[in-house]
């Protein structure tokens, strides 16, 4: 799962805009957004790009934030009540 506050984080901070970065990924805004929110998965050739894109270069961040085992309770609580899960 993706670490959803410090991808966006990342984004914010490199001043990129959302629209750029899908269209450089071959995705639609509102396809980034699912993946960013953990609704659907990056593809590893997305990750690849996006990484090069924010300079994250080190392997250990890429996995902390492209392959976490836990994330934030909020959004997965989230997650469960858009899916009718308590």
């Amino acid at each position: 799962m993706t670490r959803t506050e410090e991808l966006r984080k990342l984004l914010d901070d490199s001043g990129l805009k959302r629209g750029y970065v899908a269209e450089k990924l071959g995705i639609t805004r509102q396809a980034l957004a699912m993946k960013i929110e953990n609704q659907t998965e990056f593809k590893p050739s997305e990750i690849l790009q996006l990484c090069e894109m924010l300079g994250i270069s080190n392997l250990e961040d890429r996995e902390r934030i492209f392959f976490a085992q836990e994330v934030d309770e909020r959004q997965l609580s989230g997650e469960n009540e858009a899916e009718g899960v308590d």
